[in-house]
């Protein structure tokens, strides 16, 4: 299968997927969120394997494309819906994937780039990798990672993250348990490549078992507030915060949000 946004390569059972818009810090698209469902749905398909994600160039991904955040000015309600709803697919088809997944973060992993990166099975950093949910900073709300985070490291840290917007090395990623291993570039693919043949001797089918098990306690409630996340997602788009966050990140200056003047 081919790809406009993603080089896929497979050796030895490991499949390993990599974001390649390199001049654009492999920033999501339409076209690379489409990409990315195709890849994941092939790789979903098989009874055994283990997937390793990364990016090509110095970021893992930058999060959604300024392009495409452009674009969303001109949508309509619906199609803001319809456009939330595809990437809460593709973060839940990657939480849900059948098989393993590695994610090998070579650099900044920012926004949906961090989500991407921190709801795979494990995740790999080099020392000088930046993680961050940004989204406030533009009059966004960060709705669909949210109710992933909360799992992976409770309230009051995903508090911190979610509301300040800040951005944090690897080692702190670390720390909170965002992070597996922090290791140096030269060894990235390499420990990535290690922990797949490691996991490649467990059994295929206990690996399917047990992750479907490891989805299945979270099901009901990803079902519940992911639908939520979407509306509230949409919404966040139509705002007048939004529209003049956008503004000021592409003009490179400071917004003046229109909700402060209404205290």
């Amino acid at each position: 299968m081919s790809y406009k946004t993603l080089q896929v390569q497979e050796t030895d059972d490991v499949i390993t997927v990599t974001m390649n818009r390199p001049e654009r810090r492999n920033a999501l698209n339409p076209e690379g969120i489409d990409d990315l469902l195709r890849a994941l749905d092939e790789t979903g398909k098989r009874s055994s394997g283990v997937m390793i994600l990364t990016g090509a160039g110095t970021a893992f991904c930058a999060g959604l494309d300024l392009d495409h955040l452009q674009a969303l000015n001109s949508k309509s309600p619906a199609e803001h819906r319809e456009d939330s709803a595809r990437i809460a697919q593709l973060f839940r088809t990657l939480y849900d994937l059948p098989l393993p997944t590695i994610a090998a973060v070579n650099g900044a992993a920012i926004a949906g780039g961090m989500g991407l990166a921190t709801i795979c099975d494990f995740t790999l950093a080099v020392p000088e990798a930046k993680f961050g949910f940004t989204e406030v900073r533009i009059g966004f709300i960060p709705a669909i990672v949210s109710s992933f985070l909360l799992q992976q490291i409770g309230e009051k840290q995903a508090r911190d993250l979610l509301l300040s917007g800040r951005l944090i090395k690897a080692p702190e990623a670390k720390q909170i348990g965002l992070v597996n291993e922090v290791v140096e570039d030269t060894v990235l693919m390499p420990r990535a490549r290690e922990l797949a043949q490691s996991l490649l001797q467990n059994s295929p089918e206990s690996l399917r078992a047990t992750k479907k098990l490891l989805s299945s306690h979270a099901k009901d409630q990803l079902d519940r507030e992911l639908q939520f996340a979407v509306e509230c997602n949409a919404t966040a788009r139509s705002t007048g915060d939004f529209y003049e966050g956008i503004a000021a990140f592409l003009e490179k200056r400071t917004p003046k949000w229109p909700s402060r003047k209404k205290g």
